[in-house]
C-alpha cells in the first residue's frame, strides 16, 4: 500500500515485527495550535506528566506534538520553525507536508552516521551519540538510534528493528544494516525523503 503524505511517499509492505515504527509529518510554521487542535479531535496525543506539546532541541527551532498511529506506532507534528511560515486559516490532512523524520534502528549509531557523512548527509543539530543521531537537514530527517531504545515520549514502545528503504538525495545506494539502505532519490520527489 502506497499513501502520500504532501510531498513524500510511503509505502508499506506487510511483514511481521516486534516493537514500535517513528515517523514525523512536517506542518506548516505557524500552524501548530491549528494542528493541535485538529489532531486532537481525532486521536489521544501521547503526553508527558500531562504535557503534550514538546520543544525540540534549540539547534532544531522545532515543537512537536506525538500521536498513536496503527498497532502503536509512535508518529509526530512538527513545526521546524526554520521553514518558512505559511498562512493557515484552519488545518486538515492535506496541510501536511511532507515525511519530516524516519525512525531507522541501525547496530552502531556512530558507524552509520560516519557512511551518511561519506554521501555527504551531515549530522543535524546535537552531536551524535552511540544511541541517537539526526542525520539530514531541516526538510527531512533520518533518526538512527540503536535497537531496543524506547521512543520518546513513550518508555514502553521500543525501536522496530525492521527492513527500511529511503529514497533522498543520496547520489548512490547506502547501506547501513540488514535490510536497512537510502537510494537516490527519483525525479518528481523535491528531494523530499519517501521510504519505499
Amino acid at each position: 500500500m502506497t499513501v502520500a503524505i504532501g510531498l513524500s511517499r510511503l509505502r508499506f509492505v506487510e511483514s511481521d515485527f516486534e516493537g514500535a515504527h517513528h515517523l514525523a509529518f512536517t506542518i506548516p510554521t505557524g500552524s501548530f495550535d491549528l494542528a493541535r487542535r485538529w489532531l486532537g479531535q481525532r486521536v489521544l496525543l501521547l503526553s508527558v506528566d500531562d504535557r503534550t506539546e514538546f520543544g525540540g532541541p534549540p539547534s532544531w527551532d522545532s515543537r512537536s506534538m506525538y500521536f498513536d498511529g496503527p498497532d502503536d506506532q509512535v508518529l509526530e507534528l512538527i513545526e521546524r520553525r526554520a521553514l518558512p511560515p505559511r498562512e493557515v486559516d484552519s488545518f486538515a490532512a492535506d496541510d501536511l507536508v511532507c515525511v519530516s523524520e524516519i525512525g531507522v534502528a541501525v547496530p552502531d549509531v556512530l558507524a552509520a552516521v560516519a557512511t551518511l557523512r561519506a554521501a555527504d548527509l551531515q549530522p543535524y543539530g546535537n552531536e551524535p551519540t552511540s544511541e541517537f543521531a539526526a542525520v539530514g537537514d531541516v526538510d527531512g530527517l533520518l533518526i538512527l538510534v540503536t535497537p531496543g531504545r524506547a521512543w520518546f515520549p513513550t518508555s514502553t514502545r521500543h525501536v522496530a528493528d525492521t527492513a527500511v528503504t529511503v529514497r533522498t538525495s543520496v547520489q548512490q545506494e547506502v547501506t547501513l544494516g540488514a535490510g536497512k539502505r537510502l537510494r537516490p532519490v527519483t525525479a518528481g520527489l523535491g528531494g523530499r525523503p519517501v521510504t519505499d
